[in-house]
């Protein structure tokens, strides 16, 4: 099995790539979505959000309601860090359960947005960064996604600078290129990840 870990600043199409790999052969496991799992109704994931940020995190149906308590932490390094404590441990617990349930052979790819700020680098075989110059991560976060310039800021200066996710990368995919640019150098990056997990038997 080769563990490698996928990061990249939001906006940088790191979506993009783990869609791609998986088309290849990659197994996902994909820590934000997990992270909504974690806090779904009913969890004691979600219990312990509202117990620390108060029932007008909740939406109307009772799930959480994400983009009023990103406005919260995104805002409050102190109260990001609160959530993070919470939501974080339960994330790592089942994605290490899904990585446990994978074959032997394959490539499991953990698609972790804060890998760089929780120096998570040292759990996995190879480190890939998606990278994309800021300019473009905001032009993608407004135009396509539809938010607020000043939200997107926010969300983007929540991040580790760009250097410091280049400093841990084993492999960058440069993501300022045309969609059959970026598919090209996935493919690419795909013949090298089945490369390595050949490597102990050759």
């Amino acid at each position: 099995m080769l563990k490698v870990g996928l990061t990249g600043g939001i906006g940088a199409g790191k979506s993009e790539v783990s869609r791609l790999l998986v088309e290849r052969g990659a197994v996902l496991i994909d820590a934000d979505r997990i992270a909504r799992e974690v806090v779904a109704p009913g969890t004691p994931g979600l219990a312990a959000v509202v117990d620390a940020f108060g029932e007008d995190v909740l939406a109307p149906d009772g799930g959480l309601d994400r983009p009023k308590l990103g406005s919260i932490v995104f805002a409050d390094p102190e109260k990001l860090a609160v959530l993070n404590a919470i939501v974080h441990p339960l994330v790592g617990a089942r994605s290490r359960e899904l990585e446990n349930a994978a074959s032997e052979d394959a490539v499991v790819v953990h698609d972790v947005p804060l890998l760089a700020e929780n120096g998570l680098a040292s759990l996995y075989d190879v480190v890939i960064v998606v990278d994309a110059r800021p300019e473009t991560q905001l032009d993608r976060l407004v135009r396509l996604r539809g938010m607020a310039e000043e939200d997107a800021r926010a969300r983007m200066a929540a991040q580790a600078p760009r250097d410091k996710r280049l400093e841990i990368a084993d492999i960058v995919i440069d993501n300022d290129v045309p969609l059959e640019e970026l598919q090209r150098r996935v493919r690419d990056v795909w013949a090298d990840l089945v490369h390595r997990t050949r490597r102990p038997q050759e």
